[in-house]
């Protein structure tokens, strides 16, 4: 049976990909498997939520329900062997609760068990009926389109509470609307009213729970500061991290400390240098590399081991494959897998360790710095000079391009775009996206750069508590008020959740590329464009027009 997979941005002629394998290289097979996980854990879902009810509460359902949303993430897991073995843990575990309940007296079977395994990974059946578990059982497109937004908002949203939970840090709400709006995807008499105000509801949750993962990092590690990036090598063999995970990093770092083994980030994982917990190894170097899209050249020369945290693998060549190790919900056939921590714990890296021994340093790309840590408190703390630099007229416009980067030859509009930007204006970012334009020589405003880069994905939370901030400062009554234009470039799910975090802060007129998402019908497209002002890009100049006026 061949995919349909509509979820990220490089979806095939900006409609879903319906061959054998995806543009991101996924197999179909791999992709059914998703989608039948996605279904067993609405199953499991809906067996928590009735033990919440009872007040039987399993952080453990919780965990393995985010892992598995994370695991089916865009460029996450490639492994077939693991997706099943997820399916059939998620499936133990909704008869164990199912047990619970029944010892309770408080079961209720559900009108449909949610999926059935029967050991054949191309049997999708539900109890009930036999149907495709995919996004396409969804006959309606209008509702389709709005469970899709919910659903990939909740594999974003997935991701941060669990980088948040391997902190040390939950939220019980964010994990019962999990569990809710997964149940809400399979529910035929949700309106599309009813979707739409669950997708805003998504959108809150969003909100939750990136700023539960700021406050896990910047407890655990101290705010980030402006730091100076070395993007220069040393003469040592050397492992590089790239995902987006700090808890591994950490746990890495304490590991390679005396080793003779340097530590580079790549792509994502660059705002750990921004970290003041991270600065006292002196074996962390620096960065290598640039977005997620170039590992293929870059990883060719790093020479070393490289450590997936997180997601953004793309399929390996053979002259590296051997070096590659993944952990977490990361997995690629013939990758090496660093298994979980135990409770209390510490993953085990030595094997990345001692493979880095046997090979040669890196070997230079590039040389010079960059600079970055302009996250919320950082700025807070510049807020006086920017202040007097908007009210001096010194800075204009600030332009929020934060989001992600991709290999297609369209996102060169983004570093045309910065290139472009007159000099009074200063670029917010955040996520990968910043590689389009964060090495180009954009100079300063009375010492602020002209970019300033708060960090991941998720720290997109700090722009928009820096835009809040000064809202507050200017004494305004509306965030959209300011002198702030958004021009998002985005790839997968966790730019999802991020867009719709910020629709629910209430920013207005985003201007979305390189395109507008293919699993958007034309009448919740719509819906957004009156709503909220949401557009697609158009040519540089075009857009420079209408949005510095």
């Amino acid at each position: 049976m061949s995919m349909f997979c509509n979820q990220c941005q490089e979806a095939m002629k900006n409609i879903g990909c319906n061959l054998d394998v995806g543009v991101c290289g996924k197999p179909s097979e791999l992709s059914n498997l998703m989608d039948l996980l996605i279904f067993t854990l609405k199953g499991v879902s809906e067996y928590n939520q009735q033990a919440r009810k009872a007040g039987i509460n399993r952080p453990e359902t919780d965990r393995l329900i985010i892992e598995g949303l994370f695991t089916t993430i865009t460029n996450a897991n490639f492994d077939d062997d693991m997706i099943a073995d997820r399916i059939e843990k998620a499936l133990v575990e909704r008869e164990v609760i199912k047990a619970e309940l029944k010892k309770e007296g408080t079961l209720e079977e559900s009108f449909k068990d949610f999926a059935v395994w029967t050991g054949n990974r191309s049997d999708f059946k539900a109890k009930s009926e036999e149907k495709y578990v995919g996004i396409l059982g969804t006959d309606n497109e209008d509702i389709r389109s709005l469970r899709s937004l919910v659903l990939f908002g909740l594999k974003g949203m997935a991701a941060y509470a669990e980088h948040a939970d391997n902190l040390g840090h939950r939220n019980d709400e964010v994990f019962d609307f999990i569990e809710k709006a997964l149940i809400a995807t399979e529910d035929d008499s949700m309106t599309a009213d009813d979707l739409t105000n669950l997708v805003m509801e998504t959108g809150k949750f969003g909100v939750d729970v990136m700023a539960l993962l700021d406050q896990a990092n910047t407890s655990t590690y101290g705010h980030p500061e402006m730091t100076e990036v070395e993007i220069g090598v040393r003469n040592n063999p050397a492992i590089l991290v790239s995902g987006h995970d700090l808890k591994d990093f950490e746990e890495l770092l304490e590991q390679t400390k005396g080793t003779g083994v340097d530590v580079y980030t790549h792509s994502e994982m660059l705002p750990a240098n921004y970290y003041p917990a991270f600065k006292k190894y002196d074996h962390f170097v620096g960065n290598y590399g640039n977005a997620w899209w170039q590992q293929k050249q870059e990883f060719e020369s790093f020479n070393g081991p490289v450590l997936f945290t997180t997601n953004c693998i793309v399929p390996p060549k053979a002259s590296y494959k051997d070096r590659i190790y993944t952990t977490g919900a990361t997995g690629y056939p013939g990758f090496k897998h660093i298994p979980d921590r135990e409770k209390g714990g510490k993953k085990d890296f030595s094997e990345v360790i001692e493979h880095a021994k046997r090979l040669p340093s890196p070997t230079q790309i590039e040389e010079g710095t960059i600079v970055g840590g302009f996250a919320h408190n950082q700025v807070t703390e510049l807020a006086d000079k920017v202040v007097d630099a908007v009210k001096t007229g010194a800075i204009k416009k600030f332009f929020v391009m934060a989001g992600c980067d991709g290999r297609m030859k369209s996102r060169e509009y983004y570093t045309d775009f910065a290139r472009t930007l007159p000099e009074d204006t200063v670029i917010l970012t955040a996520g990968c996206a910043k590689y389009r334009y964060n090495k180009l020589p954009l100079n300063d405003i009375g010492g602020i750069p002209r970019v300033l880069d708060a960090g991941q994905c998720n720290d997109s939370y700090s722009l928009a508590v820096v835009a809040m901030k000064l809202k507050e400062i200017f004494e305004l009554n509306d965030i959209n008020e300011l002198p702030i234009e958004y021009n998002l470039a985005w790839y997968e799910q966790k730019a999802v959740i991020v867009l719709l975090a910020l629709l629910h802060l209430g920013v207005k007129d985003i201007k979305l590329g390189p395109t507008l998402p293919a699993f958007l019908s034309p009448n919740v497209a719509k819906v957004l464009v009156e709503n909220f002002g949401i557009s697609g890009i158009n040519e540089v100049e075009t857009d420079m027009e209408t949005m510095m006026v």
